[in-house]
């Protein structure tokens, strides 16, 4: 709006009878006007300074202010009133305008001051007082709901029956339906806390740890594979049980908030907290051929800086990566400081560790030790001496003494060489597909001949090294694709080359061509030592030399641990000797001690061929050992070698300008003072979300919480409490709720908060609504009636099968293959998964531990709408097809639970009547109706008499076993049940 039209006189407000609207009538600036200034006029008038139109914002008070002038001179109003269309705002061209309404509200708003607010959401929230209703409730959700259906006029539904409100508080809270007898139970029980004790009996479940598990992996885009391309499979199945334990226990949700972002930050962090932070390991990871590992990790970060921002602030935060954010206050620098917070960390894998296979291993080890030192005599002492004096002779012989050099400068770019206490050299950072290791080698002997490398195991490293592989070739790969040794700036000519192993053409020699792409790669063996040996041509004049080492591969591939040895002995070559066991050959006879001839009897003894009989007792041993899971998890980079974080202009990783340190938007509190000299890390952010300060972190998370349990948040938009994001229907009760469950009787806690809203009258209402109410309120905003939505994907399996009595018990451990349709995870994908299915129990888990495939999800789920594990989702979408309908009456499960029920109906005493009862209380609990008996039992009659007159057709339908005919009837008449809308629907 340029400045130079100012001045203009808004005729309406100038002329005869206009007066200022009443403070009383003025419009809610966050209700009512802020909505309409972010959707049509934020986007060139807001907080983005590179596309703000005429130097004029709205989203600030001040700007706002100079923008509109006053009632009486006010170009804001001309030009959104006026219908010339070089003139109007928002531009035709733009598409957005305004409805006659929102002008009407602006308008009123200006005249009546035009007061600005700060957006509610970054207000903190106080406790609101607990309003004065009719017949005053005991719980306070209930009194904010009535007061505001008393102003609407409207009075709250009826409690539902009881078995409706059973099986509505038993999918809420544990997931799956109750049985008919524990519904009878409960209708039965007269006592004033009937209610309340089954409440409390659902919260102590363990059930209720999986259900609310299910709820937080859609957060944590959960998934058993990497994602992208070749969608290979990754072992995290240990943070969704870390996720059951905790929910289980009520964690607090500071408390959880902190061992997920920073777990392993915590003093003495314990296995458990470690992890936790498995929670932004849910990243995807690209492992396609020639990728930039480098870029694809910028990538994952820009992916948790999102999900941080959506989980826990409920903002789109993830809309200023590329430039600031058009409509909330969060400019592009402080995103890229959000960044920085989440930027400093490795991502290593994580052995689980379990007392019983400890145990194990321990009891293992001893056995072996027993068994090894027992080797030398399980020869004649006449015999062993002569074979192993032969050994030592020849050994001798070739044995060379080697002098390990510790590099006194290392240079290796983003990578960190760090030298080791034996000599070697350990590698950290972040490992690029060319890595180059500049090695300064002083003090050299005179007349050097060759170099050895050996590559060295670490428990640090993926899979134990040797190597920094971590996606697409083995982990603990590597590839040094060339040698090169040099003085003053001249090459050293190298004659030849050995290695203790080779793979192929992957071989010492290789590492000598000139070519990148062929080096020398070890022995392939993950946790392996490898050796290789560089002969000069010529002895080495100098007692100095520069030693680089260069990394090539289509993915990450340099070594994680190595050591730098020198000989002046003449034809060394490479063996597989350990360097301890070659340098005691190599001592002269008479320095060699009693304990240095032991160690090589040990050794001959483990390598000896004639005590190989003897050994196979101890390598079926090592065979037994057991193998704990592993984990993706976090770990903070050392404060000697931070990962510095650079703005990227437009979000783009080939576009770093200048450097940012962490932070969090102005918008929001700052982040608690540090010490000196001590930087914001994941461990400040995460006890800033859940401070006293923070306004959005307890508003977004009980918000969520509603949402799950009324199908319908207090905000609708659980991921934007943004200016985009709708009001709260219920401001003050939202409120209330989120410092109840922030400080409150039991802070933090979960099942608190679940006890609180499940308990209130509001939950308990009938989900019955009158053809009056629904065409005033079709969504429940104003929460006069009980909620009423379709069931998630993995409660509609999971109630399938107890009600075919076939559900598994069974908790935690690896994800399970139940049956789906054959090709889902091979045809059409890259990378495909033979879906094997699972045996026993397994094939009728719950379905939190169905095998989750990014690119090829199980069908099932994802016909009713369940994530892919691609990226967070706040709130599922409920789609209503004919496909679901389709998948109710034929995937392999669902058939399989009709068959089921079929067997348990069958096998029930009684008349037909008696067994359709049966059949529709398993299934939806209540009891039937007259008429509903009646049309079910004529479909079954129906049913039974055309498999009577198929009796191949009966077979096929009704699997194997007497009577077909009947059972195929009763397992028609199943599927015809678990196809009816209340069965997928929580009343």
């Amino acid at each position: 709006m340029p400045r130079s039209l100012r001045g203009y006189v808004f005729a309406l407000l100038l002329a005869p009878g206009a007066a200022p609207v009443r403070a009383a009538d003025a419009p809610d600036f966050n209700r009512d006007v802020r909505p309409i200034l972010a959707a049509r006029c934020f986007k060139c008038h807001g907080p983005d300074d590179a596309s703000r139109k005429a130097g004029l914002r709205l989203d600030t008070a001040d700007g706002a202010k100079e923008a509109i002038g006053t009632a009486q001179d006010s170009e804001f109003l001309r030009r959104i009133e006026t219908t010339d269309a070089d003139a109007v705002m928002p531009p035709p061209s733009a598409k957005i305008p305004l409805t006659p309404k929102e002008r009407d509200t602006l308008k009123a708003w200006i005249t009546s001051g035009a007061t600005y607010a700060p957006h509610w959401a970054f207000v903190n929230p106080t406790r609101p007082a607990v309003p004065k209703v009719k017949d005053q409730p005991a719980n306070p959700i209930d009194a904010f709901v009535r007061a505001r259906l008393q102003r609407e006029g409207l009075a709250p539904a009826p409690e539902a029956d009881r078995h409706a409100l059973i099986r509505r508080v038993y999918l809420d809270l544990i997931g799956v339906p109750p049985a008919p007898d524990e519904a009878d139970t409960f209708a039965a029980d007269k006592s004033p806390d009937a209610y309340e004790k089954v409440v409390d009996r659902l919260l102590a479940s363990p059930l209720y740890g999986e259900r609310w598990a299910r709820k937080w992996l859609d957060l944590a885009r959960y998934a058993d594979t990497n994602g992208y391309e070749k969608d290979r499979r990754r072992s995290i199945w240990p943070y969704r049980d870390w996720l059951i334990r905790a929910l289980n226990a009520d964690l607090p949700f500071d408390q959880f908030t902190v061992d997920q972002l920073a777990g392993d930050m915590l003093p003495n962090a314990t296995p458990e907290q470690k992890i936790a932070t498995g929670f932004h390991r849910n990243t995807m990871l690209n492992e396609e051929g020639g990728i930039d590992p480098l870029e694809f990790r910028y990538h994952a970060i820009v992916d948790r800086t999102a999900v941080t921002g959506t989980v826990w602030l409920g903002l789109t935060i993830g809309c200023a990566q590329c430039h600031t954010h058009k409509f909330d206050p969060v400019t592009h620098t402080e995103y890229f400081r959000f960044f920085a917070l989440l930027n400093n960390t490795d991502e290593p894998d994580f052995t689980v560790p379990s007392a019983e296979s400890a145990k194990r291993r321990r009891e293992l080890e001893a056995a072996i030790q027993r068994l090894e030192a027992a080797l030398p005599d399980k020869l004649p002492a006449e015999k062993r001496d002569a074979a192993f004096a032969a050994w030592l002779g020849a050994e001798r012989k070739r044995a060379v003494k080697w002098t390990i050099v510790t590099p006194t400068k290392m240079d290796a770019g983003p990578t960190k060489l760090t030298s080791q206490p034996d000599g070697s050299v350990f590698a950290s950072g972040d490992a690029q597909k060319r890595d180059l290791y500049t090695l300064a080698l002083e003090g050299l002997p005179a007349g050097v001949t060759a170099v050895r490398i050996e590559a060295l195991p670490d428990e640090r490293l993926p899979a134990g090294g040797p190597g920094r592989a971590y996606y697409e070739g083995p982990k603990g790969d590597f590839l040094l694709s060339e040698f090169t040794l040099s003085v003053e700036g001249k090459p050293v000519r190298v004659g030849g080359a050995s290695e203790s192993h080779a793979r192929g053409n992957l071989n010492a020699k290789a590492a000598l061509d000139g070519h990148p792409f062929t080096g020398w790669g070890g022995s392939g063996v993950a946790g392996g030592r490898s050796v290789a040996v560089f002969n000069l041509a010529e002895p080495l004049a100098a007692d100095s030399a520069k030693l680089e080492l260069l990394f090539e591969r289509h993915y990450a591939a340099s070594l994680g641990r190595f050591r730098v040895s020198v000989t002046t002995a003449g034809d060394a070559k490479a063996r597989e000797l350990s360097a301890e066991v070659e340098a005691l050959l190599a001592l002269p006879a008479d320095e060699l001690t009693g304990a240095g001839r032991a160690a090589l009897l040990r050794y001959w003894s483990a390598v000896a061929p004639e005590l190989k009989w003897a050994r196979d007792e101890i390598e079926t041993l090592r065979k037994q050992f057991p193998q704990d899971p592993t984990t993706l998890v976090m770990r903070e980079r050392p404060a000697d070698h931070p990962r510095p974080t650079f703005r990227h202009h437009r979000g783009e990783f080939l576009a770093p300008k200048e450097e940012v340190k962490p932070g969090v938007p102005a918008v929001l509190p700052p982040l608690p003072p540090l010490p000196k000299e001590a930087a914001p890390d994941r461990l400040t952010l995460a006890r800033w979300l859940t401070s006293p300060q923070n306004p959005l972190t307890a508003r977004v998370t009980v918000n969520r919480h509603w949402h799950a349990l009324f199908g319908r948040g207090l905000v609708r938009t659980l991921d934007d409490f943004g200016y985009q994001g709708e009001a709260p229907t219920h401001p003050e009760l939202l409120d209330w709720l989120a410092v109840e469950f922030r400080s409150g009787e039991k802070p933090w806690s979960v099942k608190h908060l679940h006890r609180l809203i499940v308990t209130s009258a509001t939950y308990k209402q009938s989900s019955k609504v009158a053809p009056d109410l629904l065409a005033r309120d079709a969504e429940n905003r104003l929460l006069a009636r009980g909620p009423r939505v379709r069931l998630e994907a993995e409660q509609v399996r999971d109630s399938a099968l107890k009600a075919a009595g076939l559900l598994s018990a069974k908790m935690y451990g690896p994800s399970v293959f139940p049956p789906q349709p054959p090709g889902i995870t091979t045809e059409g994908t890259y990378g495909g998964l033979n879906w094997q299915v699972s045996p026993g129990e397994d094939r009728y888990r719950r379905g939190l531990y169905t095998f989750a495939k990014r690119t090829a999800p199980y069908a099932m789920f994802g016909t009713f709408d369940a994530p892919s594990g691609e990226a967070c989702t706040a709130r599922r979408e409920v789609s209503n097809t004919a496909l679901q309908a389709l998948t109710m009456l034929n995937d392999a499960v669902l058939i399989e639970a009709s068959q089921a029920l079929a067997k348990r109906v069958a096998a029930r005493e009684g008349t037909t009547a008696d067994r359709v009862a049966h059949l529709f209380r398993l299934c939806l609990v209540r009891e039937p109706t007259v008429d509903e008996v009646a049309s079910i039992g004529k479909f079954y009659e129906a049913q039974r008499e055309r498999f009577a007159a198929d009796a191949r057709r009966a077979s096929a339908v009704a699997g194997a076993g007497d009577n077909a005919a009947e059972r195929a009837a009763w397992t028609a008449t199943a599927r015809a049940v678990l196809n009816l809308d209340e069965f997928i629907t929580r009343e």
